[in-house]
């Protein structure tokens, strides 16, 4: 198998870089096509020793990676303590990518970085951007206009608080400058793995589709003829138990915004969904992280444990794959479930054992509906399988 993938929870950091570069090196052999690298924050000061040290033992031609907040290996998610997690592949063509992010004369977005010709069709980009200082959902739109079906897999630096305070790592392209604490980094890959992409939203929905019939950018002031709380009253008592009412008045509403209007009819898949941050309970109005125009159809979304796990074993059932990178969200998790390690749980159980690594991200890079959004509370996975 071309692929493999090592974790090490050890808390001194030349000997977990050593136990993790090592496996590799055991699993895999020198010189694989791309190696990625996360790790949580004890270790991102001596990040640039890390990227070094593997850098010199494996010899990739590209290396990408970055701090998180916690990390991902095979079946186990390390939460909030030292660890390295590495994921090393075969992968044929590539290109890494250091990317920043300006405006032109015109103020329109400019990405230096960015190739003006690529050898290959690439079949998807990887991406890891600082959410302090790259427009990321801009940029999509930007790769969206030149690479129409790309799709892009990935998630943001979540080591820090502010700009900064990030780490990213980026061995095989110019500038020569392995760690950034700015713009993104990443890898197009080319046509030599096969690649499967999944975002669970963690979401289900409740209620009817609803047009929207009165709004202003990111308010909806009217859904099909009445204001969207009453609405809202009207399609939860006639889905919802007791306690997903409750829920709901605790952080869990949410709305999905159908992304193909063609479709005769909307099911799991067929939203994109953003949350509600807030009620206007005189109006009955409410605001989305995201715009909303008139005569969007769009639906009520649950979000709980429950309809997480649901979700992403549904999404996950008779998936095959050789190995697998996984962006969940930070606010997953422990923070979420009862028990640990969950998504990479429900990944090992359906697919199996393969080698996996990832990280926990402020926000997560995936298409849904053939169209690539940054997201948040999702599980974002990317499945290869050797050609």
């Amino acid at each position: 198998m071309p692929f493999a993938s090592a974790i090490s929870e050890h808390p001194v950091t030349s000997e977990a870089t050593g136990e993790v570069a090592g496996a590799i090196l055991e699993r895999l052999g020198p010189c694989p096509d791309l190696v990625m690298a996360f790790v949580t924050p004890p270790h991102a000061g001596a990040l640039e020793d890390i990227a070094s040290t593997i850098q010199s033992v494996l010899q990739p031609l590209a290396l990408v990676g970055c701090a998180a907040e916690s990390v991902i290996g095979v079946g186990r998610e390390v939460e909030q303590s030292p660890s390295i997690t590495l994921f090393a592949g075969r992968f044929g063509p590539l290109l890494p990518l250091a990317l920043d992010a300006g405006t032109d004369a015109d103020g329109d977005l400019d990405i230096s970085g960015w190739p003006t010709s690529v050898s290959f069709e690439p079949s998807a980009l990887l991406l890891l951007a600082d959410p302090f200082t790259f427009p990321t959902e801009d940029f999509l739109e930007w790769v969206h206009a030149r690479y129409p079906d790309l799709p892009v897999v990935g998630g943001m630096a979540s080591a820090a608080r502010g700009p900064g305070g990030n780490r990213l790592v980026l061995h095989g392209a110019p500038p020569d400058v392995p760690v950034r604490t700015k713009g993104a980094v990443g890898v197009l890959l080319g046509p030599g793995v096969a690649i499967t992409t999944i975002v669970s939203q963690g979401c289900r929905p409740f209620g009817q589709p609803l047009t929207v019939t009165q709004a202003r950018r990111r308010v909806i002031v009217e859904l099909a003829g009445q204001s969207p709380i009453d609405r809202l009253l009207t399609e939860a008592s006639s889905g919802l138990n007791e306690r997903e009412v409750a829920l709901l008045e605790s952080g869990g509403l949410h709305l999905g915004r159908v992304i193909d209007e063609h479709k005769p009819t909307f099911e799991r898949g067929d939203f994109l969904v953003r949350n509600v941050v807030g009620v206007d309970r005189a109006t009955g109005a409410i605001a989305v992280n995201d715009t909303v125009n008139i005569g969007t159809t769009v639906q009520f979304h649950l979000r709980d444990a429950d309809a997480a796990d649901e979700e992403l074993r549904f999404l996950l059932a008779g998936q095959e794959a050789d190995a697998a990178l996984l962006f969940t969200c930070n606010g997953r998790g422990t923070r979420l479930f009862d028990q640990p390690h969950h998504d990479a749980g429900v990944l090992e159980e359906a697919v199996g054992p393969i080698p996996t690594a990832g990280f926990f991200a402020a926000g997560e890079l995936g298409p849904v509906g053939g169209q690539n959004f940054l997201h948040g509370f999702t599980a974002s996975l990317a499945l290869f399988k050797d050609r």
